[in-house]
């Protein structure tokens, strides 16, 4: 039911560049993909498939959800005082058009990044945003996840403009949480990568590359 709240393992890798604080969440090698457990949603019928690629700009994690959702997740300490954006290169080759994605029918994405807040002893009192490449919806546009309203779900881009196109994304993730969630964050606490189309039934290929966290 809750699509994030499993989706947690453990790494952080910080470097500088260019004289700002950056910090990077994913390799996307196969090493890495092979060390991650892909955990299938509760009552979905398939696992959402991911592999690794590489282009002129580097590794990139390929994701293809037919009827199917899981997701890639990683338990990672980010301070949002120092890196409080959370940059994403993405792309949707396949979409899922047509759906209510404010919906319980219609809730899947093609492509989404939750960051996550721990607040409480449980998974189930986490906090997340959930940032989406929309098939549907207009960029700016969010709303509480029709499943739970502890993940608010925010549209980064839409294959109404960018379909089958790489498109790079930035978000203040500290100023994020405040506004969605009325919570002042100094750390963030995991980040999880998934493609769902487990609700509408539909099948979605999407690509992601460069995810990292910023000072700017």
């Amino acid at each position: 039911m809750y699509k994030i709240l499993s989706l947690i393992f453990l790494i952080s890798i910080s470097f500088t560049f260019a004289n700002a604080e950056v910090t990077n969440v994913f390799e996307f090698t196969d090493s890495e993909l092979s060390k991650l457990e892909v955990r299938k949603i509760r009552g979905a019928k398939n696992k959402t498939i991911y592999s690794v690629g590489s282009n002129e700009n580097g590794n990139f994690l390929k994701a293809i959800a037919d009827n199917a959702a899981s997701g890639l997740g990683k338990e990672i300490n980010i301070d949002l005082n120092k890196t409080p954006f959370v940059n994403i290169t993405w792309k949707i080759e396949k979409d899922l058009q047509g759906i209510k994605e404010n919906t319980k029918k219609g809730h899947d994405f093609a492509a989404r990044v939750f960051v996550i807040k721990k607040t409480g002893a449980t998974p189930l009192s986490n906090r997340a945003i959930n940032y989406v490449f929309s098939s549907n919806s207009e960029v700016g546009l969010n709303s509480p996840s029709p499943y739970t309203k502890k993940s608010i779900d925010n549209v980064l881009a839409t294959t109404k403009e960018n379909l089958n196109k790489w498109v790079t994304v930035k978000a203040n993730v500290k100023e994020d949480f405040k506004r969605f969630h009325n919570l002042n964050v100094n750390q963030l606490d995991g980040l999880a990568i998934m493609v769902d189309t487990d609700n509408s039934k539909m099948k979605a290929i999407s690509y992601f590359q460069n995810i990292y966290f910023s000072e700017n």
